[in-house]
């Protein structure tokens, strides 16, 4: 209930939702390879609901002559998610995110040097 209640957080502007997810199962004493599979689970009807909701889009009449380039990317994209998750499940159960804090921190103090 807690690592589904710390979903919401992601709600705001530059919040990732499996951070979240992630860091609320390693505070409830979940393992590392526990609470990045949790995570990864949550993500499933998020990103089932918004296809549901958004394929009709695709079938519009102006976006016909798109159909070819969506139908590339989609598939470049379903090999590259594969290969990202499971890297990160392999990395999750012998390492920790601080890799990963260093880079959102590092990101974070460039982009508001830059942008503000």
């Amino acid at each position: 209930m807690t690592v589904g209640l710390a979903q919401s957080l992601a709600l705001l502007s530059g919040i990732s939702r499996f951070g979240v997810s992630m860091s609320a199962g390693l505070l409830r004493k979940l393992s590392h390879a526990t609470a990045s599979d949790f995570a990864f689970l949550l993500a499933l009807p998020v990103i089932a609901g918004a296809a549901f909701l958004k394929l009709p889009d695709l079938f519009a009449p102006e976006y016909r002559s798109l159909l070819g380039p969506i139908l590339a990317g989609s598939i470049v994209s379903f090999f590259a998610t594969y290969a990202s998750v499971t890297f990160l499940v392999k990395w999750f159960k012998t390492k920790t995110l601080y890799p990963f804090a260093f880079y959102c921190l590092l990101v974070g103090l460039i982009s508001i040097i830059r942008f503000a």
